[in-house]
């Protein structure tokens, strides 16, 4: 590898290598990234969430069980009002968006695979607007740790078995249909959390 931090050619081999190592869920080597450093390690940092995909078994469980464990921070440990944190779940689900379709779309390009496993912002992204059925109106009064666990389950439920139109919008191209579908789920599953919560005590 080191052969490579000082050249502006990368072996050919050494590249291949790296790309059959990110097609099957690695985090890419050295002679992948040097080809344009910045814009791949920022693009894999985000897909992964930080390395959450790479998790095993199941990256996308992964990825959604770090997006609840760090909203539960400004949820429970620092006691915001709903108001606040409607807007702060809000903006990291939009933020998660911006970034994922491109992080995503490259992430998928040079593993060489349509919607690899481990690109878990689209469960980050779809796990928050779940949440955010929590901050919004008599939902509020039942924020507590079960129902942030319970929010969890049916993200991932509807993430899994993908009711319609989630598969018709998982068909769009690149970073979009691997974010939208999960935000579609994330709507559904913020609908059941947010009836859940309102009328069953």
């Amino acid at each position: 590898m080191g052969k490579f931090l000082g050249s502006r050619k990368p072996d050919r081999d050494a590249v291949a290598a790296a790309m059959r190592e990110a097609a099957k869920g690695g985090w890419p080597e050295q002679p992948m990234c040097s080809l344009n450093q910045r814009r791949r390690f920022w693009a894999w940092t985000v897909a992964t969430f930080f390395g959450a995909g790479f998790g095993k078994p199941g990256p996308g469980t992964w990825g959604s069980a770090a997006a609840t464990l760090l909203w539960t921070i400004p949820a429970l440990l620092l006691h915001l009002t709903a108001a606040p944190l409607a807007a702060l779940t809000l903006a990291l689900a939009a933020l998660a968006t911006v970034l994922g379709v491109p992080a995503a779309t490259i992430a998928a390009r040079e593993s060489g695979r349509k919607d690899p496993g481990f690109v878990v912002i689209d469960e980050v992204a779809g796990q928050w607007l779940t949440l955010l059925a929590l901050t919004l109106g008599s939902a509020y009064a039942r924020l507590d740790g079960a129902h942030i666990v319970l929010g969890f389950l049916l993200f991932r439920l509807f993430d899994v078995t993908k009711p319609f139109p989630i598969r018709r919008i998982e068909k769009l191209p690149e970073g979009w249909g691997i974010v939208f579908d999960d935000l579609a789920a994330g709507l559904y599953a913020g609908l059941a959390l947010w009836l859940i919560s309102r009328w069953i005590h």
